[in-house]
């Protein structure tokens, strides 16, 4: 028996949860909406799993980290879904999407229909076994995505204490873990092959900071390579990293964090595609007028430059989510919306630090601050300047109103004539503006 649905959202991630959420807010008769989640559990703010999640003492556990807590709203519990008539189809991998048919069919063979759909699958991790890594299929290596790969992750802590743990990658993943198991008194490694850390973001300035404090910390970290093979012990774990400079690293954990990759496969040859996304307009709306993506697939204009843009980021996540429900809801009546006017906005937290970027990173840049890894409170940025404007900025350590500034500033864009007088500046440039 086929299941019907006015709006199915497709994905239990983040994107899910702020949709339900917008759907109940714009008025929503009990039945009408079906979350199918491949995950088992409601939808949860996701960046929890790779700091709070793993810490060694109290660490956060469901329910305490569902949606929409992460942006001080409201969590939604399970039971406020049923309390709304929203049907969480959860545990339910879908295998086939038909989107002329409106029809999704799930690997047990349920078929769900729906007249609109919201694509909200998110990304996948990048995996070693996909390149055919030798050994890169060993015991306790790990990649995090779901809260799944949490749990594991978080047994092989405990059981491998005071153990050595190598983590591949120097992105976002790879810090925040870094730093998490280092607090867990876990020996830690870190292998990149790029320059410097964070390369898509960080400059060559920003990242020695980050990367002495770490050192500091007693992180070691190798750059300038890559991990070529794995070795494991009788057990099948893993237990030594090949390097591709000749080094050979012990390790009782392996944690993977190489970059992701949008789901977008169940839909190939049905929507327009672009930039590796789904193609969509600023309502989130594809080029099927009964299908809206959302997150991470979505490459969408971002009208604050002029392109379109795929956006991997949990605040663009929750934003695109509320904006296509309400686009959906106004079409309905009749009525319009604002387009979706997005600024660029990335943040982590790792140890004691915290920071914040808005914009783009693109054009020159001027250091500013006390980046001094030794500092007991460090406080630095850099803007970034393009056509005589200032176009992006970063915060290490600032206060939630300095981090008001300097989205305001990457908003506004002022005009900068001297670069080494707006060095001397510093964050006053911005708190004026």
């Amino acid at each position: 028996m086929a299941k019907t649905f006015k709006y199915i959202i497709l994905g239990g991630g983040v994107s899910a949860g702020y949709a339900a959420r917008e759907f109940s807010k714009q008025g929503l008769k009990p039945g009408e909406l079906a979350i199918i989640s491949k995950e088992a559990v409601a939808p949860y703010e996701r960046p929890a799993l790779s700091k709070a999640y793993l810490f060694p003492e109290s660490p956060a556990r469901l329910p305490g980290f569902h949606v929409c807590v992460g942006s001080g709203g409201e969590r939604l519990l399970p039971e406020w879904y049923k309390e709304k008539g929203v049907e969480l189809i959860l545990s339910t991998e879908i295998v086939k999407a038909d989107l002329t048919a409106k029809s999704l069919t799930s690997a047990g063979g349920e078929t769900f229909n729906y007249e609109t759909l919201i694509i909200a699958t998110g990304s996948t991790v990048i995996r070693l076994t996909d390149f055919g890594v030798q050994g890169a299929d060993a015991k306790n290596i790990f990649y995090l995505r779901e809260i799944e790969d949490a749990d594991k992750l978080y047994e092989a802590i405990k059981a491998k204490k005071n153990g050595k743990a190598v983590i591949v990658g120097g992105g976002y993943i790879g810090l925040e873990l870094s730093a998490v198991l280092k607090l867990n008194n876990v020996d830690v490694t870190m292998v990149y092959p790029e320059p410097w850390c964070m390369p898509r973001l960080f400059t060559a300035g920003i990242a020695a900071f980050y990367e002495a404090y770490y050192a500091n910390k007693g992180i070691k970290i190798i750059k300038g390579t890559v991990a070529t093979g794995f070795t494991a012990n009788s057990d099948g774990e893993v237990k030594e990293v090949k390097l591709k400079d000749g080094r050979v690293l012990e390790a009782d954990i392996v944690v993977v964090g190489v970059g992701g990759r949008p789901l977008t496969t169940l839909f190939k040859g049905q929507v327009a595609e672009e930039k590796g996304g789904i193609k969509t307009d600023s309502f989130f709306k594809t080029s099927i007028p009964t299908v809206y993506a959302v997150g991470d697939v979505a490459t969408f204009p971002l009208k604050l430059y002029g392109e379109i843009r795929r956006v991997e980021h949990v605040d663009h996540s929750r934003k695109s989510a509320e904006q296509a429900v309400k686009a959906i809801k106004a079409t309905e009546d009749g009525k319009t919306v604002e387009e979706y006017d997005y600024l660029p906005y990335f943040y982590s937290r790792a140890f004691d630090l915290s920071w914040q970027f808005y914009g783009d990173n693109v054009g020159d840049t001027v250091l500013f601050g006390d980046n001094n890894p030794e500092s007991p409170k460090p406080k630095f940025g850099t803007y970034w300047i393009k056509d005589g404007k200032v176009v992006g900025v970063f915060l290490e350590g600032g206060t939630p109103e300095e981090n008001k500034a300097i989205a305001k500033v990457a908003r506004v864009q002022p005009p900068v004539q001297k670069l080494d007088e707006l060095a001397k500046e510093g964050l006053s440039f911005a708190n004026k503006i």
